[in-house]
């Protein structure tokens, strides 16, 4: 983390992500002083003033004295907000967290190769995220750990191997927590059809979610062998499990995970025939 902190980073678009890093930087001890967000909107300026970060809504401006600059803007108004800031980036390193925008997309649109592309997902809000980077052989070692830092600020860091592997990141953590919580509604319907009053199935379930997750993160068992530990022959488990394959549940997962990769790959391609 240290190199991060000698380092001045801006932000374009002040939204929900750029407010989690923005806050978990701060509290690993970066300067709020040597952040600076650009964002159109006064309210959002206004809110992350109280965090004594600098605010503009001038782009060319928030990014005159930045070593690092982060793109959070939503990738319908990505040219009109890049292109007039071609030419800009000679000594810069770019992260951009930009939904669909390949790194070929931003590198045409700002005319730099140094660009790290980030696929984050929610739970960055509550600093335990899990980011998927990837960056070409344009972007060396040192900027690489400076991504790293400025990503592990909300949660976990992983590097792939290649472009086409973010979206399968976007299929298993970018749209994963809306997973878990389909999961969890049915499991609270569940457990109000059996007769449980709504805020008890509800802290179960939130409870349970989270003690079992903490479990697959601390065990050094996987997921299924933890599965089959609490799987007694012939019980409760059993039985239940019993009709999730029935129902070729984890068929079906694998099946709606595919989907939403090639549905990234889909939105990827239509940015880039836009711009």
């Amino acid at each position: 983390m240290s190199a991060v902190l000698n380092c001045n980073i801006s932000f374009i678009g002040g939204g929900n992500m750029a407010q989690a890093l923005i806050g978990g930087l701060i509290a690993r001890g970066l300067p709020p002083t040597r952040i600076t967000v650009s964002d159109p909107v006064e309210q959002v300026r206004q809110l992350l003033q109280e965090k004594d970060v600098h605010v503009t809504d001038d782009n060319l401006a928030a990014i005159a004295e930045a070593d690092i600059v982060v793109f959070a803007v939503k990738p319908q108004v990505l040219a009109q907000v890049l292109r007039p800031l071609q030419g800009q980036f000679a000594d810069k390193l770019v992260i951009s967290i930009v939904a669909g925008a390949e790194i070929s997309t931003i590198a045409n649109l700002l005319g730099t190769e140094r660009v790290v592309r980030v696929m984050p997902n929610t739970p960055a809000l509550v600093q335990t995220g899990a980011h998927g980077l990837y960056a070409t052989e344009y972007v060396d070692a040192k900027d690489r750990e400076l991504a790293s830092q400025v990503l592990a600020a909300t949660g976990l860091t992983i590097w792939v191997n290649s472009e086409a592997q973010i979206d399968a990141v976007t299929a298993v953590s970018g749209s994963g927590p809306a997973y878990f919580f389909y999961m969890m509604e049915s499991m609270i319907r569940a457990g109000k059809n059996l007769g449980l009053d709504e805020k008890v199935a509800t802290a179960l379930t939130l409870q349970t979610a989270l003690g079992a997750a903490q479990m697959a993160i601390t065990s050094s068992n996987t997921p299924a062998e933890l599965r089959k530990n609490v799987t007694s022959p012939n019980g409760t488990t059993q039985a239940a499990i019993e009709v999730f394959d029935h129902a070729q549940i984890s068929q079906n997962i694998q099946a709606a995970l595919a989907a939403a990769k090639m549905r990234s790959q889909e939105l990827a391609q239509e940015l880039s025939d836009s711009i």
